[in-house]
């Protein structure tokens, strides 16, 4: 009788087989092909000697990574047998057994990831701070220039009216000095 879980267990297992058929089937095929050729006395040039044992390289280094990975013990795998156990009514297991495993507890984003991160928005928010300070510097300097310009314009005009003013000397305002009468001029 198939069960949900069991058929699920007997298709993940039997894609498990294939790939690593495959994975044999092809290192096989490669060393095979090495063998016929050294005992057919072929001529090779010297590029498809160096892309041969790359290939060949390629995988006697990655073999013993492909076969863990497809038959590694894994927790997701306890827990498909235990379910299927417990469907048959039969339980071989416990899920506090996959909590007590050695692996050990990997964050799902890494420390130095959020701790970069963090620093980005503290950079960030500096940045946004200098750049609004900026305008802020740059809207009292503009102000000031144009007060500073309206100032100028206005002693410009007191100087060509003084310039132009025919002075008569009074002191109008009983303070000592004398003052023109025309333009407010005090005397040197």
């Amino acid at each position: 009788m198939q069960t949900g879980f069991k058929e699920l267990l007997n298709q993940m297992m039997a894609r498990r087989w294939y790939i690593t058929a495959m994975v044999l089937g092809g290192f096989v095929l490669i060393i095979a092909g090495i063998f016929v050729s050294i005992t057919s006395n072929t001529i090779i040039a010297g590029e498809w000697k160096e892309l041969l044992l790359l290939l060949l390289g390629a995988f006697i280094g990655s073999y013993g990574k492909i076969i863990d990975y497809w038959f590694s013990d894994t927790d997701k795998d306890k827990m498909l047998v235990q379910k299927m156990d417990e469907e048959d009514g039969v339980s071989m297991g416990s899920v506090n057994d996959i909590k007590e495993s050695n692996k050990p507890l990997t964050p799902l984003i890494p420390d130095a990831f959020i701790t970069a991160a963090a620093h980005a928005h503290q950079t960030n928010m500096v940045e946004l701070d200098m750049k609004k300070d900026q305008q802020e510097h740059n809207q009292i300097m503009s102000k000031d220039q144009q007060e500073h310009e309206q100032e100028m314009e206005k002693l410009e005009f007191e100087f060509q009216s003084h310039r132009q003013c025919e002075h008569e000397w009074g002191d109008s305002d009983y303070d000592g000095e004398l003052e023109c009468q025309k333009c407010g001029k005090i005397k040197d």
